[in-house]
């Protein structure tokens, strides 16, 4: 089986409840998401799985030169980010699409699939 990675994006701006419009609305995504996290482990799809800090606690580091330079803040410009993301190992890219469709319904969030180099498909 092929490993994908389902990245899931949203917008730089936030509330105090994330990118949700309400408390409740959070916590009925973040249960959404848990009950898809655990199908995936149930049904031998789960590699790893994680949430991501905000992109301003990133530091970019560029080790190419004779001494290493560190930036802060994400790496790009841009109106969404990386937001967290799922390992998966399935089948066939139709599968990956299927539970990241999923997946973005569970955590309400936009998805993104790519396979890992060297994936079969």
């Amino acid at each position: 089986m092929a490993q994908y990675l389902m990245a899931v994006y949203g917008p730089l701006e936030r509330t105090e409840f994330g990118n949700y419009e309400s408390k409740e609305a959070m916590e009925q995504a973040f249960a959404d998401t848990g009950a898809f996290n655990q199908r995936l482990i149930d049904e031998g799809y789960f590699v790893f799985a994680n949430g991501l800090t905000a992109p301003t606690d990133a530091t970019v580091v560029d080790g190419m030169g004779e001494k290493p330079i560190l930036t802060d803040g994400p790496y790009a410009e841009a109106k969404e980010y990386l937001g967290g993301f799922w390992v998966i190992e399935a089948p066939d890219l139709d599968v990956a699409l299927r539970l990241a469709a999923e997946g973005s319904k569970a955590c309400r969030g936009k998805v993104e699939v790519r396979p890992f180099q060297g994936a079969e498909s």
